[in-house]
């Protein structure tokens, strides 16, 4: 199929043969992106296209490798070439795709290619090294990086935020525990809890240090966390004392639990390895696991230290010439929007291959409690997490698009399928926060005050509502007959019309960003029967119209998250062209100009095997220090676009024939044998 051009005027009014063109060119684009998504399928019948992140997940690789003594030396060498080709031009390393170099990221980048055998007069490492300085040096990076540099002796133990194991003994019912932060924070730190109390030591050459990174050099630089002076009464100022505490605590060994907490967070970790991909599915959490294992004592032939490296493993991408490494695998996800778009494109209800996406589906509901029924104890199990196995944590926005999905198929088990979905909705509905919204995996999980502890510098320490999660659920409930008059809806859009932004957008949690945040949000309200007339669902759609591009498309770069002066401003991207035609559609605005040069963009930019592509990371893992680029949002998103702006289309065509007829209007010839055949 020939690249389209986007033949259409973006200015000229829609009469019959104009809509006709349109109709034939998204009717054609539809086609191609259908063959293309089909094409991917896996022969089980899911989905799951590569999930790509910054270099910090290869230097964190080699770093666990050159610890334990592991590793394959070749595949070490073409994940260096990987983080190599990805070095900014002033010699930092980015956290996303054309971002500005990032202190933690251009650490642990550098270490890694010295561990590999780089030299310091490298020509690659002498320009990394002017910019890390430019940037602070090793004492500006985050918790993370300083603890992986105190493995081989490159940072001070006494000098990083503690992470004591005893934390695990905390009762349920106590102000602190760990179910009062986020589950990806419990995934990471209740092994780096257990490394923290074992504080293992790879002792490596001269050369491989890194103390040209201190600004003023090693000796020289304060290593400790700094106390906020300008506001001495702070929970800062209260947390950083009580990590002072507990550091002297470790200093002169009192520690009369230590053994108890150790064995706790051990059982602990053991347990949630059970019935996943590795500790939380995650890069982070996985690979925590396996040094805690070997610190534990665990030798490299012991079964869980075998099948959590294999976990690992799984997440890399080896090519001819470079190796990469995913945070985790997005098997769900990616299934069930590709259902999704599949079906509101026009795919059959009884087509085969959406058939065995959805058995494939329907097995991943999860059917044990797990963490989140720490705070919602009488719930039933119900929901589905987001990669191929991960019991313990289901999540509430995977768990609405798979209803959603499964509302376009007619499965061979009708019955199975329909009492799936309700127990599905009744989890979601157990799973509403006090103050209406939905979060991702916990309820009410919102004591902002963590987010000051010392080792929570990874911007994510908490999962409260958001408002982009928040607009599926109510998409997915008005699917399945809730309105406006249930007590959960009402609640819930109220908690959207608190949460909008003076301008009118709504903030992204998991996608960049208010045009993500947005478009879900009045893709929710429309579905849910809120009026589009409603004067904040008018400022929502005229803050998108707003920031259009003058290419027709919409893109919005990353560092929105930093600087919200930043938000709708970014290269037109497929993924992001696509939820702001979605939004706008959704605000009811179905014959501006604005859409239909979006729609164009898409037409203009789908490429002859009917996919689209993208360089820029359009996914969120966490807002300023974690982003993501999923491979098949190009996809996907693009042909949900299309689906929906063609349905739009052809309902105009129905209201013109009835307005034509009704006012007793003549078309033409050409006209009236159009409407005759449609």
């Amino acid at each position: 199929m020939e690249q389209f051009s986007g033949a259409v005027p973006p200015q000229a009014p829609m009469r019959f043969g104009k809509i006709d063109d349109m109709m034939s060119r998204l009717a054609a684009s539809m086609d191609a992106a259908r063959r293309y998504l089909f094409s991917t399928q896996n022969e089980e019948g899911y989905w799951c296209g590569e999930l790509e992140a910054d270099t910090t997940l290869e230097a964190e690789y080699i770093l666990m490798h050159t610890l334990l003594g592991t590793g394959d030396a070749r595949k070490l060498q073409k994940a260096c070439r990987w983080m190599l080709a990805h070095q900014n031009d002033d010699g930092g390393w980015p956290i996303y795709e054309t971002g500005p170099s990032e202190i933690s990221a251009s650490i642990l980048t550098y270490f890694a290619l010295k561990l590999c055998g780089y030299r310091a007069d490298d020509p690659a490492l002498v320009r990394a090294r002017k910019k890390i300085v430019e940037l602070g040096g090793v004492t500006a990076a985050n918790t993370y990086t300083k603890i992986y540099l105190c493995f081989f002796g490159q940072y001070e133990w006494d000098a990083v935020p503690a992470i004591p194991p005893e934390i695990v003994l905390f009762p349920n019912w106590f102000w602190f525990n760990i179910y009062e932060i986020s589950s990806w924070s419990r995934a990471i730190f209740i092994p780096l809890a257990i490394v923290y109390a074992k504080k293992p030591l790879k002792k490596i050459p001269v050369e491989m240090a890194i103390d040209e990174l201190f600004v003023g050099g090693r000796k020289n630089a304060n290593l400790h966390l700094r106390w906020n002076k300008k506001k001495i009464v702070s929970w800062n100022n209260v947390f950083l004392g009580l990590d002072r505490i507990t550091h002297w605590f470790e200093w002169v060994h009192v520690r009369p639990l230590r053994s108890i907490a150790i064995r706790a967070a051990e059982k602990w970790m053991l347990e949630r390895l059970e019935m996943s991909d590795g500790l939380g599915a995650i890069f982070p959490g996985v690979m925590n696991s396996i040094i805690a294992l070997r610190a534990l004592g665990y030798s490299v032939d012991d079964p869980q230290f075998i099948r959590a490296m294999d976990e690992l493993e799984a997440l890399g991408i080896e090519e001819e010439d470079t190796f990469r490494m995913q945070p985790c695998k997005s098997p769900v996800w990616d299934t069930v929007y590709a259902m999704f778009a599949l079906g509101e494109s026009g795919v059959s209800r009884k087509d085969p291959r959406m058939q065995a996406a959805a058995d494939w589906v329907l097995k991943k509901q999860i059917t044990h409690k797990g963490d989140w029924s720490v705070k919602n104890s009488k719930a039933q199990p119900g929901g589905w997490y987001f990669e191929f196995n991960n019991e313990f944590y289901p999540d509430v926005d995977d768990t609405a698009q798979v209803c959603l999905a499964l509302n376009h198929v007619d499965h061979s088990n009708e019955r199975y399928q329909h009492e799936s979905v309700q127990r599905a909705i009744e989890w979601v509905l157990s799973m509403q926060c006090k103050s209406g919204g939905w979060a991702s995996f916990d309820k009410d999980n919102t004591k902002m005050v963590f987010q000051y502890i010392p080792f929570a510098d990874h911007n994510a320490m908490l999962d409260p509502p958001t408002v982009d999660i928040t607009g599926r659920v109510l998409e997915m409930l008005a699917n399945h007959g809730y309105t406006l008059e249930h007590p959960a809806v009402k609640k819930a859009v109220k908690f959207l019309i608190k949460e909008q932004e003076p301008d009118g957008s709504w903030f992204g949690r998991w996608g960049c960003n208010y045009i993500y945040g947005t478009f879900l949000v009045l893709r929710g309200l429309q579905a849910i029967g809120v009026d589009n007339h409603e004067p904040y669902v008018q400022q929502a759609a005229e803050w998108i119209r707003s920031v259009q591009n003058p290419d027709g498309g919409w893109g919005e770069t990353l560092g929105s998250y930093d600087n919200p002066a930043l938000r709708g401003q970014g290269d037109s991207t497929a993924s992001q062209t696509a939820w702001a035609v979605l939004g706008l559609l959704a605000a009811g605005d179905t014959r501006s100009n604005c859409v239909e040069r979006g729609i164009v963009y898409l037409l203009r930019t789908q490429r002859k095997d009917g996919s689209w592509w993208e360089k820029t990371y359009t996914g969120t893992g966490f807002p300023k220090v974690f982003y993501l680029k999923y491979h098949m949002y190009a996809e996907y998103f693009p042909l949900l676009a299309l689906a929906t702006y063609s349905q739009v289309m052809k309902g105009m065509q129905r209201a013109d024939k009835a307005s034509t007829a009704e006012n007793g209007a003549m078309p033409t010839p050409a006209e009236d044998a159009r409407l005759r055949t449609d």
